[in-house]
């Protein structure tokens, strides 16, 4: 390998280099007792994350849904749902955020509503062609009496696409498209009321006082022309990340839309940001998400999802770096969200798990624990050092696991019962985190109810546990985000070192990188002092699965 030298994209606003942590309410912390995390329990931790060291939130769903899809599925755009709180405890969480330097970034969920959002109602009482149901994509069934779905579309949750509705009169009647589950009707975003709808959404929450907003199914929101089948490879990721040319993903209209959104948020200080969330087969196709005058950041999915694999991991940096880098942008580095197994779990897979099938306790290639951690500690420690915006997912900087063997009757994703149980979706992510061993529900709440249950191993990863702990996962996390900010490691350049085939090695200014993805120590030689380690080890030989920051004397 040649020595390279790659630039994050210049610029002083602040998201261009933020570390900024997932909040997935239902789990983070409850203030009520139900069960259910909320934002008041969210308020009451922020301390924990200001200790911790992170610039923002990013805040998973909270708008009033009936909860089909945890919160995805949203019913008021302009309110919060009764299980998380109200509006006054949104601006007083807000508030207490910024007073801490925090800033807050929320979900946002324009591809489609909940099937209870006054608008979907209203279309199933109106007719067919009517204004009512020109805001969602009502279509005609074929076959003689219409009885067949407009096209052969499959649902990321499993199915059709497509659910027929009665009509006001009870005659069998048009079908109404859905990527998700029924209960999920998509917008027609081809329609200028729900454009400027969704205009007046992003006011309402700029005017309080949100940082940004992070868009899910960014790349979903427009369709085809016509609506042409499309049937996925068998082996196909469910988000449409490893395909191209997928008539609902990644389609060209959608840039549209953020451009319209950028010249919104530009109307208010401070640097407010929009994040995508776009799975798509290249990088390069991800960049043009975007570009100038469009996003601001969007995840880094084929990053995510790399294997542990010192050449591949190489190749997804360095691309990265180049493609983001061509329209200006920062990338954005992310190892977990509440989509994917726990990079903990997912690094020591032996068996293929696609994207939203999960684990559990039927699955082959159940990880080993103990290679697990050491390489989510290692990939940290590599992230945490590239230039860019990372993203962390909450608990992994306690080192929490995939929660695998859940039982059947506690599973709520809509995939798994979609699937019939063929595949065990995203719960095992989902379950709410360990504050302390000793406490009910581990200092979730105080009642130890638990709307998905909690391993019982899980008190060793309790934060009062892991705070005492100076070699614990936590204490790895608070020194790297300590040391990211201290040497600046969120903007400038990398250098690439040639280490071996088996290492990923780079210089950002004087601090240099390395981590050993290979079978045999990896010797560094006598002249250097290291800063901080993955994992704690004696001599300049760095094991495997291991990562280091260190100088050259």
């Amino acid at each position: 390998m040649t020595e390279l030298e790659q630039f994050a994209a210049p610029g002083s606003e602040w998201w261009r280099s933020a570390v900024i942590y997932q909040i997935y309410p239902r789990s983070f912390a409850d203030a009520s007792g139900d069960g259910i995390g909320d934002l008041p329990g969210v308020t009451s931790r922020l301390d924990s994350l200001q200790d911790l060291g992170i610039d923002a939130i990013w805040l998973s769903p909270f708008m009033t849904s009936p909860q089909k899809d945890a919160g995805y599925d949203v019913a008021d755009y302009r309110d919060v749902d009764p299980l998380f709180g109200t509006l006054a405890d949104f601006d007083t969480m807000l508030a207490a955020a910024h007073a801490r330097g925090i800033r807050v970034i929320v979900d946002l969920v324009p591809n489609h509503s909940s099937d209870q959002h006054v608008w979907f109602q209203q279309a199933l009482k109106a007719a067919p062609g009517s204004p009512e149901r020109a805001r969602y994509i009502f279509r005609d069934g074929k076959g003689e009496n219409g009885e067949i779905p407009p096209n052969n579309w499959e649902s990321v949750f499993g199915g059709g696409q497509w659910t027929r509705i009665t009509e006001p009169d009870g005659t069998p009647g048009q079908w109404y498209l859905h990527i998700f589950d029924p209960s999920q009707p998509d917008f027609d975003w081809t329609n200028e009321e729900v454009r400027e709808e969704f205009r007046g959404v992003l006011r309402f929450w700029l005017d309080r006082g949100v940082d940004g907003f992070r868009v899910d199914v960014a790349h979903g929101m427009i369709k085809a022309d016509g609506l042409p089948d499309y049937t996925p490879p068998s082996e196909s990721d469910s988000m449409g990340g490893g395909e191209d040319d997928v008539p609902y993903w990644g389609q060209e209209g959608v840039h549209d839309i953020y451009r319209d959104w950028h010249k919104v948020l530009a109307e208010y200080d401070g640097d407010r940001a929009l994040c995508g969330e776009a799975w798509l087969p290249t990088l390069k196709k991800t960049a043009l998400w975007v570009r100038p005058d469009e996003m601001h950041q969007t995840f880094n999915f084929p990053y995510m999802m790399t294997e542990w694999d010192a050449e591949k991991v190489r190749g997804v940096i360095r691309d990265s770096l180049e493609e983001f880098g061509k329209v200006g942008a920062p990338s954005t580095w992310v190892l977990s969200n509440h989509d994917v197994i726990r990079h903990a779990s997912r690094l020591a897979l032996t068996a293929d798990s696609p994207q939203g099938d999960g684990i559990g306790p039927k699955s082959a290639g159940k990880p080993d624990e103990a290679t697990g951690l050491a390489r989510a500690r290692a990939a940290t420690t590599i992230m945490l050092a590239l230039p860019g915006s990372s993203y962390l997912y909450q608990g992994e900087e306690l080192g929490l696991p995939e929660a695998m063997e859940i039982p059947d009757e506690f599973r709520q994703d809509p995939t798994w019962f979609r699937t019939n149980g063929e595949r065990y979706g995203r719960d095992g992510c989902r379950v709410p985190i360990p504050w302390e061993a000793d406490a009910a529900a581990y200092g979730f709440n105080t009642t130890g109810d638990s709307w998905l249950p909690q391993p019982e191993e899980w008190s060793r990863f309790a934060r009062d546990v892991e705070e005492a702990d100076p070699a614990s996962t936590l204490h790895m996390y608070k020194t790297l985000l300590g040391m990211r900010r201290e040497f600046e490691l969120g903007n400038g350049s990398l250098v690439w070192e040639d280490l071996g085939e088996s290492a990923i090695a780079f210089r950002r200014g004087d601090v240099y990188v390395v981590a050993n993805l290979g079978a045999e120590p990896l010797e560094l030689g006598d002249d250097v002092t290291f800063i901080t380690q993955s994992q704690r080890f004696d001599g300049t030989a760095v094991p495997t699965d291991h990562a280091a920051w260190y100088t050259k004397n």
